[in-house]
């Protein structure tokens, strides 16, 4: 595993944890359940605890998390502070892949074709993938550009200026600054489908 050009070593059971958690926003007791029936599925058992183990995993930034009241509040505190990098949408690419599975991987073909499908994505997620295509930023500075109906950046003053106009907000505190925001619910629902359906990937700063 390589993060922030740094590589990092998982043990048989962080990767099996880590695995089964990609492409899944999960509460803590589902996370706890899908880990049990991993360890059966491979017949692997560690000593170390399923706690000890979640918790390096996310000590080590492999792993987010996010607490609140409410889920609605927990989702916000998850991915308010990650930033979106879109997964290509090259049609050669797609098709390579589909290509790949029904030749060498043995995947049906009725499986296989969901690769070539177009994502059906709602008007507030194209304009989170929109955005996200022109800079690398987090949820809440996608909230922030919500607010402010700007979706468009020629330069990255024009971008900055319009996150950070006033003497108030910060990169450090932009998340508190929009969570109350009449934007956050749309775009939040907007990430966490988008990342369900695998056309997004999370990176960390």
């Amino acid at each position: 595993m390589i993060l922030k050009n740094r590589e990092y070593i998982l043990d048989i059971q962080e990767f099996v944890l880590w695995s089964a958690l990609n492409w899944r926003i999960l509460r803590p007791g589902q996370v706890q359940n899908l880990y049990w029936e991993k360890e059966q599925e491979t017949g692997f058992c560690s000593s170390r605890s399923f706690d000890d183990c979640m918790s390096r995993l996310t000590q080590r930034g492999l792993v987010a998390e996010g607490s609140g009241e409410t889920d609605e509040q927990a989702l916000y505190r998850l991915l308010s502070d990650l930033y979106i990098m879109p997964i290509s949408e090259n049609p050669f690419l797609r098709l390579c892949s589909f290509f790949r599975l029904c030749v060498f991987g043995n995947v049906p073909y009725s499986a296989a074709k969901k690769i070539l499908r177009r994502d059906k994505r709602t008007a507030d997620e194209k304009k989170v993938i929109r955005l996200a295509r022109q800079a690398l930023l987090s949820t809440a500075e996608i909230v922030k550009c919500f607010e402010r109906n700007k979706l468009d950046f020629c330069c990255e003053e024009e971008l900055l200026d319009t996150l950070y106009y006033d003497e108030f907000t910060t990169s450090d505190n932009i998340a508190d600054m929009v969570s109350c925001l009449p934007e956050c619910r749309s775009v939040i629902r907007s990430v966490a489908n988008l990342y369900l359906r695998r056309q997004i990937i999370f990176e960390r700063i």
